[in-house]
């Protein structure tokens, strides 16, 4: 399965994106990665990683000398491109030589790059950054958006609430997901007008691809009791950043009460097991990986701040949309259905669409920490 990694741009450098890809080599024999950045710099630090040589030999490095940083502006990334990793390798995407791409760079200019060169969906009225979270019944909920989009309409909502569905169904098999609109209360009338807009609209329609259970609040994210949450991007980027914070002052609360007294380290080395499963499921580094949901091509957004065992994780999220041809499931569910949107989209050939550019200067707050 051949993916384009942007290698630079995250808060790290190449050395959390190459360990990764090694990772992710190491686990996956059909992974044929292209990546891109400065090539002499990659190949030193290759080099110096002494990774096995049968790895090594599947990695095919394509020179991109220039890199847009985190601290560059959307706008400024999107007048000059030419030569970049993040570029380089939606080009590669966009040409077909590669089935996804993979970056943790600037999410704001990968966006608004990403809305050019692949285009949308046509009918998606605008794309969204989707990842999933864990539950306390073992599985996992779909959030959306968490970023790409920080002043929306009810229209965007709706269509957000259609691509997480699809993703619930084609990626963990739902057969008719349930879908909750995030609100500061389940009464009727409560919230902003978009979102009590949106929750008429969809009580509206007669749609048997998956069950809307009306408004949630925050706690329905992490109980099970839907497959999708929607909500804008400013709301689901603070919800996502402050349950990654939870979890992990969690898992440091747990570490430290047992290593208080000597009866709990006693204690813990009989419930290591136990921990270690608890550790597992709670660990944010496991759900590092969103999806750039809507656009033509499978782009996953890894945060800047990725370790290499969280990007590998990023890499085999974007396997997983390959298999099972995410965007092509979103462009069949969209014939079918008949919808239109009222704002236009890009098409495949990458005509620029009426709103990319608003895109691009939004507020690139998400997934940056």
């Amino acid at each position: 399965m051949r993916i384009a990694i942007d290698a630079m741009g995250g808060d790290f450098g190449p050395r959390s994106t190459v360990g990764g890809l090694l990772l992710a080599l190491e686990r996956h024999v059909s992974l044929e990665p292209t990546v891109f950045g400065p090539r002499l710099e990659l190949q030193s630090l290759l080099d110096s990683l002494n990774a096995d040589d049968r790895l090594v030999r599947r990695v095919q490095l394509v020179d991109s000398p220039r890199v847009i940083l985190q601290s560059t502006p959307p706008m400024e990334a999107l007048e000059n491109p030419a030569s970049t990793s993040m570029l380089s390798m939606l080009e590669s995407v966009r040409d077909g030589r590669v089935a996804a791409g993979v970056s943790c760079g600037n999410t704001g200019a990968l966006m608004a790059l990403a809305r050019r060169e692949l285009g949308s969906v046509p009918g998606v009225s605008r794309p969204a950054i989707s990842t999933a979270v864990p539950t306390r019944d073992g599985g996992r909920c779909y959030l959306l958006d968490l970023g790409a989009s920080v002043d929306v309409h009810a229209r965007h909502l709706v269509d957000f609430a259609y691509m997480g569905a699809l993703m619930a169904s084609a990626v963990d098999g739902i057969e008719r997901p349930k879908v909750a609109l995030l609100n500061i209360g389940v009464e009727a009338g409560k919230g902003v007008a978009r979102v009590r807009e949106a929750d008429a609209d969809l009580r509206a329609r007669d749609d048997c691809t998956f069950e809307y259970v009306g408004y949630c609040e925050g706690d329905t994210i992490f109980s099970g009791d839907a497959d999708v949450v929607v909500c804008d991007g400013f709301v689901g980027n603070a919800v996502l950043k402050a349950s990654e914070g939870v979890a992990k002052m969690l898992l440091k609360r747990l570490q430290s009460t047992f290593e208080a007294h000597w009866r709990t380290r006693l204690l813990s080395v009989l419930a290591r097991p136990a921990l270690k499963r608890l550790k597992s499921q709670l660990d944010p580094v496991r759900y590092n990986g969103a999806s750039l949901l809507g656009l033509n091509h499978i782009v996953v957004k890894s945060h800047g701040n990725a370790g290499e065992r969280s990007f590998a994780f990023a890499i085999e999220r974007a396997m997983r949309e390959v298999e099972v041809g995410l965007p092509d499931h979103l462009r069949h569910a969209w014939a079918i259905s008949g919808k239109t949107s009222a704002v236009s989209s890009v098409d495949a050939v990458g005509r620029v669409d009426s709103g990319f550019r608003d895109a691009a200067k939004a507020d690139d707050s998400s997934l940056q920490g």
